[in-house]
């Protein structure tokens, strides 16, 4: 079984050597390409206005000079030497829960793999306060990375869905197992604004992520990861909504 590993928290990230012994489990056929620098909160983004430069760091190890987007197309197309069997995108330094998915490169990545038909699957590591720098403590998504991924190996995946993967701020012997649930919401904006003054004398604003609250709903990736769970959730690259569809429609008729 061939595996493409990527991420957005880039291709030195502590995270990405995790997911290297998680799949070294499930097969000795692992290609890497990743962006070169930290691309989190890249969301779907595709470089269109410079050129993407490619490096090969070593055998089947590669980084591209842009987002996890540009990271899964260039393995596809010129990194792979046929189309991998699965796509693995993390191991990502932080939640990827609820509403998070929408800006996440860690989800967006196994979303361009969903797109090209291939099952694709979004890992990241929850943990438990801001300000700890590259000090996360990766050891419960090593521990139950394997276990959460093979009952997936060969599950039917349904055209343009993937999966997403959470793995709970826990030693890994406190971990309680693995739940299938649907995505949640939080219940406000996220994160704040900070301001500071450059040496110059410039105002700057940099986007905070704390002070993030939520109440979680029912069987909702929130609610597992609050109780001590691993979260396992399909999702789906249609938004439509078809709730909507008949009541616009109404709308347009003469």
């Amino acid at each position: 079984m061939r595996i493409l590993l990527t991420n957005d928290d880039g291709i030195n990230a502590p995270g990405l050597y995790v997911l290297e012994k998680i799949a070294a489990q499930l097969s000795d056929d692992i290609w890497i390409c990743a962006p070169s620098e930290e691309q989190s909160g890249a969301g779907h983004s595709l470089t269109l206005t410079r050129p993407v430069r490619l490096r090969e760091h070593a055998p089947r190890r590669f980084s591209v000079s842009g987002t996890p987007t540009d990271s899964v197309t260039m393995a596809l197309r010129k990194v792979l030497p046929g189309a991998p069997d699965l796509i693995l995108s993390g191991v990502n330094r932080g939640a990827n829960l609820g509403d998070d998915i929408t800006y996440s490169g860690t989800v967006s990545a196994a979303m361009e793999g969903a797109l090209a038909g291939i099952p694709s699957i979004a890992l990241s590591q929850v943990y438990s306060k801001e300000g700890v720098g590259n000090n996360v403590d990766f050891s419960a998504a090593e521990a139950w990375g394997a276990k959460a991924l093979r009952p997936l190996i060969d599950a039917p995946f349904a055209p343009r869905t993937l999966i997403n993967v959470n793995f709970p701020a826990l030693p890994a012997d406190k971990v309680n197992g693995i739940r299938v649930v649907r995505q949640g919401f939080h219940d406000y904006a996220r994160g704040s604004v900070v301001e500071g003054i450059d040496p110059r004398g410039f105002p700057y604003f940099w986007f905070g992520l704390h002070g993030i609250e939520h109440t979680p709903g029912q069987n909702t990736d929130l609610e597992a990861i609050a109780e001590g769970f691993v979260s396992v959730t399909p999702l789906q690259l249609d938004l439509t909504h078809d709730a909507s569809m008949s009541n616009l429609m109404d709308r347009y008729k003469a």
